[in-house]
Parts: C-alpha cells; structure tokens; sequence
C-alpha cells in the first residue's frame, strides 16, 4: 500500500475551507498543515481541523514533511495571489493543486507551468466542471465514435454575480470553467472572435459570446454571462457530430444523446442513489482523481485538468479580450 500523501491547504477562505475537508476524508491523504496570512483564518481552521496553523508559507514549508499542496488563495480576479506560494511550492519539489484561475496574469500562469515541468511535478487546477460522472460518460461516447465526426459545440454559462471589481473579472473568473469543458470535448483552440457587453451600470463586462475554432477542425461558441436570475444558474453544453449529438444540461442533472438517425434517445440522471449530492461533491471527485493519479505515479502529461490545460484555457480567454479590443479574430498560442 503507497503511503498516504502529507497535504497543506494554502488560503483558508470559502474555498480553502472545501479543500480541507476533502484531503482530510480522502483515504489517499493525510491533511496535516493549513496556512493563511490572516492569522485568526488560519488558527480558525487549524482547531477545526485539528492540523498545524502557519501564517507563511516559508514557515510551512520549513516545519513540514509535505507531498501535495493546494493553493486556495484568491486576489484580483480570484487569481491574483496564486503565483508566489504555488511557485514556492513547486521549487520545494512540491505535486500542486491550484484554484482556478491558474492565475489572471498570463505571463505567470506560463512560469508556474513552466517551473511544474522543471521540477519534474505534478501540477493540476481545479477545474472540477468536467468531474462529473455525466461528462465522463458523454467523453467516452465521443471517444467511442458515438457521435461520428465532431462538428459543432455550443457552451453557456450564466450565473448571477454582482462582482463588479475590475472589467475582465467575469471572463476571467468564470469562465476557466466552461472553456476547459469545452476543450475537454473538442481539444485545443486555434482562433476567438468575442464580443462582450456590459449591463447597465456596472464596471465588469458581465456578457460576453465567443466564436471559436477548434484545431480539430470543430466549430463552437460560448455564451457567458454574469447577470442571471440566481435562480436560473444555466450551465449547458451541446456536441453534435455526423451520428448525433448529446445535451449536458447543468453540469451533472442529466446528459441526453439524440441520434441522427433515429428517434430513440438516451437519457442519464444524475440519480439519487450514488450521484451527485451537490456542487461541493465535484470538489471531492476531483481532489480524489489527482490524489489517485499522483498514488498511481502517472506520467505527468496525463495528470487531468492539468496546469497546462489550466493555462490553455487562459491564453483563450486573453485571445478573447484581444479580440474585443482589435475587431478581429485573434489567434491562439498553444503550448
């Protein structure tokens, strides 16, 4: 039996307080350490979790004997502050969990994945959307040939939020998310053409819809949005191909498949009995895949929702306010 993982939590707030609890149930890990430059934060979850307190993260890593870490941080665009402890983390030889974005700076998402693949260690981000029973299924279908020659995607994704801290804080916050299901269905992305608009009053480009063009040849568009009824969260993805096409309809409610050629299709709820319980439970999927994958010694280029895709995802949505900004179609680097 491997050993189980020593793990930190890095940015105890709301989302460092779902990690926690996660690695500390996982029985591949053992939480033994979380860190907070708010020292109250930090003591705070340390008593709840019975776990070591550290207000640096030098000092962690000083004292501790660790395998994985998260780095649950936020900042500007909540991606702000997560450079320097995921990059003190990756050069003490550390496997890295980050929050998504990888960052709201692209030029530092390209030196944290960089310095990942000179460490030789596993760096993933949490881009837990695709880490649905629903959504493996339907990748699976695609894999299979189900949906013959893939031809169009569709994406939406709207959510109520009233964060009107800076004008790029939508595209760049949220929608890491539905680029990397998009990207998980169809692959990488050559080229973006975006146009994005603002509600009345606010500071934040709250609506955004983006063409794009898959190197695969695939054709797709993401409809975003900041300004929805909070009760009517909509998260949708549509795949046709030349056999048919599949609906996942809010991430992991159910996932249809409508065949060309006939009138019978497939339907899959997310059932009360072994499904999802809620939103939370993607955490617990997704933190358990990375701790089987770093358990199982995978090669590093397998690691799912990896830094790399946690950057591919970003260098789109930087084409994309390039777009805006030059009326153009603006290509994407692919690392």
């Amino acid at each position: 039996m491997a050993h189980m993982l020593k793990a930190a939590v890095i940015g105890m707030g709301n989302i460092g307080n779902i990690h926690a609890p996660v690695y500390q149930a996982d029985p591949l890990a053992e939480l033994v350490a979380v860190c907070d430059i708010i020292p109250e934060r930090a003591d705070r979850a340390a008593a709840r979790y019975g776990v070591r307190a550290y207000y640096s993260v030098e000092e962690m890593l000083r004292n501790e004997q660790l395998d994985v870490v998260s780095i649950c941080t936020a900042g500007v665009e909540n991606g702000g502050d997560h450079f320097e402890p995921t990059m003190q983390c990756l050069e003490a030889g550390l496997h890295v969990l980050g929050e998504k974005p990888i960052s709201n700076n692209i030029e530092q998402a390209r030196q944290m994945v960089a310095k990942a693949e000179e460490k030789g260690v596993y760096y993933g981000i949490n881009l837990n959307h695709r880490f649905v029973p629903p959504a493996a299924r339907a990748k699976k279908w695609i894999e299979e040939g189900r949906l013959g020659d893939l031809l169009l995607i569709n994406m939406t994704m709207w959510i109520n939020n009233p964060n009107d801290t800076s004008p790029w804080f939508h595209i760049r916050a949220l929608h890491p998310h539905s680029l990397d299901i998009m990207r998980y269905f169809c692959g990488d992305v050559e080229r973006v053409h975006a146009f994005f608009s603002r509600a009345p009053g606010r500071i934040c480009y709250s609506n955004v819809q983006v063409n794009l063009q898959f190197a695969s040849g695939v054709i797709g568009h993401l409809t975003g949005s900041y300004d929805a009824n909070p009760q009517h969260n909509l998260e949708r993805c549509e795949v046709m191909g030349t056999k048919g096409r599949f609906v996942l309809n809010n991430l992991y409610e159910e996932l249809t498949f409508y065949p060309r050629d006939s009138d019978e299709l497939t339907v899959i709820r997310n059932s009360i009995m072994g499904g999802l319980s809620g939103f939370n439970a993607t955490f617990t999927n997704r933190i358990h895949r990375w701790l089987e994958q770093i358990t199982a010694g995978v090669p590093r280029d397998q690691i799912e929702a990896s830094g790399r895709d946690g950057l591919a995802v970003q260098e789109i949505i930087e084409a994309a306010i390039r777009s805006f900004q030059t009326g153009r179609a603006e290509e994407v680097p692919i690392g």
